[in-house]
């Protein structure tokens, strides 16, 4: 049985009244790996522009 189906069988026998709270938690984690993903990106962000900075560059791309 896959992780995803005991969680499927599992939210099935919450009560109703629970189910709101598990959405709640999908939506944080999703949330927080998004957040994680996008601090990663502005972090290499001044590690890559050492190379993107570059006259060769601009120049590369500036038909684009």
């Amino acid at each position: 049985m896959t992780e995803h189906t005991v969680l499927l069988q599992e939210i099935q026998t919450l009560p109703a009244n629970c189910v709101g709270e598990v959405v709640d938690f999908v939506a944080w984690i999703k949330q927080r790996r998004l957040s994680q993903i996008q601090e990663t990106m502005l972090m290499s962000e001044a590690s890559l522009s050492k190379d993107w900075d570059t006259p060769e560059e601009d120049e590369a791309w500036a038909s684009l």
